[in-house]
């Protein structure tokens, strides 16, 4: 029998690891922590519907824009729980919004990190965490408001428990899986479902059960997603419509409708409503054109293209190069769910014909950083072979002229960068070549030169990216490459109707008398009631919904609550002009708009209209 290795031993040779993950952690933290704030609320929708949660526990379990639950976001509420709790606690501010937002981030690399050693081991892990922290798109997320932080960190949990369940074959396992995937739906609804396919497909072919209890486990893992997710959604389909607040983007006031029309098909086929939001979102310049090369043109191969082509070529390579391995191999089925984990969200994001923004393309990321740290590994581990070397060589030269052509896109940004990332990338190439000839330690320096010419382009940009104040509902990562998308309340570097923009005087004109009233004001759409809600913190009534074109409320609803004394003021300009511009004057929120310019008489404070709704002129 061999001698055990010494405790001692082990524990220095994971000193280094430790040192190496503190740092990734400590510098995570400080790319998503530092200069939060210079984005303000970010996104003003999100952020009101946290600060109405912190005073309202009904809209805090619905997700209202307004404490007085009028009407909701078009997202479910788990993400919006985390940041009112944190305003409960802390106060209202940017950074009792966007701190939960970072943690987020950071938790996210670490549990990458976990995942991937694993199966891949230590150095794996390392790059893995190191890829999803520097991808520009997460940069962005994490220091951001909307819901798909908190859906990157579940979907990565998720895969944890997956690749646990492979290892030992535990129904729990898979249970956990399917709650972390319904908490998912709860967060972005049916987003959570591009990693479904990777996870099921992955357990089916590696599960060290037999195939029957296999199958059986999988749909124990479904009940799971169902009932985790379920539960509010049938409290919210039980209770009343008079009780709740509307279902904001549904065309009939139900979770279900919310779900598979605005937040479903109408995305995927761009029909219905979702098209609709999408002709808004259309005024940014949002999303790019359907097709199989979207994620490579435009904005969108800042966010997440540097290393996706190389995380792919990578991923085949690892799944060929372990085909003789048993079935329930354990590093097969890890490059396997990255693999269809990045096919998928690849293939969904480039051909759905709805509104598609830049910034969805962070749930690739974690499959991105797992590939190009646990697959590069893989194939580095076995670089005596003359075809691995090759893969390794044209990965290297790829992902240089891939960046060299990302880099040229905003060609005033830092201009060195193109020209060190292609002379590291032939020298490390170079020394494949003539690896037999160099000193012992010339494979590690190699490595180091491999990985960072694959991040110094991202990494760049992800800096860039955190230096940078971002607000409105579509942001983008990296530096600009065309005109900054500001003005119409959907900005992505800024403009919105943030608090800051709304004047002084306004703010006071709504906060006389508001402890006598519901909501201090109403005016269309949610983002632009975000701003007044936020620079007041009283409840401020947004007509329509995200857009104003949500059928909540009526007018005749609207008419008895102002004849109950209800609302003090309309707030005109806006979503007001605009969704009448474009055809909306039938909407009910046109309608409104309509009947309080017949109906009252308008006063301008500091170049904003507002009607005394306590004051008809006749």
């Amino acid at each position: 029998m061999a001698d055990a290795v010494p405790v001692s031993t082990v524990a220095r040779s994971a000193r280094p690891e430790r040192v190496v993950l503190a740092v990734l952690l400590a510098a995570t933290a400080a790319l998503y922590l530092l200069g939060l704030d210079r984005s303000g609320y970010a996104n003003a929708f999100y952020a009101a519907a946290a600060q109405a949660g912190s005073v309202s526990w009904k809209a805090f379990f619905y997700g209202s824009s307004d404490a007085a639950s009028s009407i909701t976001v078009d997202k479910p509420p788990a993400s919006l729980w985390l940041m009112a709790l944190s305003v409960r606690v802390f106060g209202l501010s940017p950074w009792s919004i966007l701190v939960p937002e970072a943690l987020t981030g950071v938790a996210s690399v670490a549990v990458l990190r976990a995942t991937v050693r694993r199966t891949s081991g230590p150095a794996a892990a390392l790059v893995a965490g190191a890829v999803l922290a520097l991808t520009p798109v997460a940069a962005l997320v994490f220091r951001f408001d909307n819901p798909d932080a908190l859906l990157v960190l579940l979907t990565v949990a998720a895969a944890w428990t997956l690749l646990r369940a492979v290892d030992d074959g535990r129904t729990r396992w898979l249970l956990a899986t399917g709650v972390l995937l319904g908490l998912g739906f709860l967060t972005k609804q049916l987003q959570v479902f591009l990693v479904v396919p990777a996870l099921a497909v992955t357990y089916l072919v590696a599960g060290p059960v037999r195939l029957r209890r296999r199958l059986g486990q999988l749909v124990a893992g479904g009940v799971a997603l169902l009932l985790a997710a379920g539960w509010w959604v049938a409290v919210v389909s039980l209770v009343p419509a008079a009780d709740r607040p509307w279902v904001g983007g549904s065309p009939d006031n139900s979770v279900l409708g919310l779900t598979f029309g605005y937040n479903g098909l109408d995305r995927l086929l761009g029909h219905g409503r979702a098209a609709g939001a999408g002709a808004f979102s259309g005024l940014a310049g949002a999303g790019g054109a359907a097709g199989p090369l979207r994620l490579l043109t435009g904005e969108n191969g800042a966010q997440i293209a540097w290393l996706l082509p190389t995380a792919l070529v990578l991923g085949v390579a690892a799944v060929v190069l372990r085909g003789r391995a048993p079935r329930t191999d354990p590093q097969r089925a890890a490059h396997l769910l990255w693999l269809v984990w990045a096919l998928t969200g690849t293939a969904v994001f480039s051909l759905m014909s709805g509104a598609f923004h830049e910034y969805y393309t962070v749930a690739l990321a974690p499959a991105v950083g797992a590939l190009v740290g646990g697959a590069g590994v893989a194939l580095w581990r076995e670089r005596t072979r003359g075809w691995v070397r090759a893969v390794l060589a044209l990965v290297v030269l790829g992902t240089a002229g891939w960046s060299w052509v990302l880099l040229g896109r905003s060609a005033s940004f830092v201009p060195p960068l193109r020209w060190t990332v292609l002379v590291v990338a032939v020298l490390v190439v170079l020394g494949f070549a003539g690896a037999r000839w160099l000193p012992r330690r010339a494979p590690a320096v190699l490595a180091v030169g491999a990985v960072l010419v694959g991040l110094a382009g991202p990494g760049a940009y992800a800096v860039e990216t955190a230096d940078t104040p971002h607000a409105g509902s579509t942001p983008t990562a990296g530096p600009a490459l065309g005109p900054a998308r500001t003005g119409d309340g959907f900005g992505a570097r800024s403009g919105g109707q943030g608090p800051a923009s709304v004047p002084a005087q306004v703010v006071a004109e709504l906060a006389d008398g508001a402890g006598a009233y519901t909501w201090v004001a109403a005016t269309v759409g949610s983002d632009e009631a975000a701003g007044y809600q936020l620079a007041t913190g009283d409840p401020v009534m947004p007509l329509g919904g995200f857009s104003g074109s949500d059928p909540s409320p009526t007018l005749a609803q609207f008419q008895a609550e102002v004849a109950a004394g209800r609302i003090h003021y309309f707030v005109s300009g806006g979503l007001s002009g605009l969704v009448a511009a474009l055809g909306g004057a039938g909407r009910p929120s046109g309608q409104i708009s309509a009947w309080v310019s017949s109906r009252f008489t308008a006063h301008t404070v500091d170049g904003v209209s507002v009607y005394d709704l306590t004051a008809p002129t006749g």
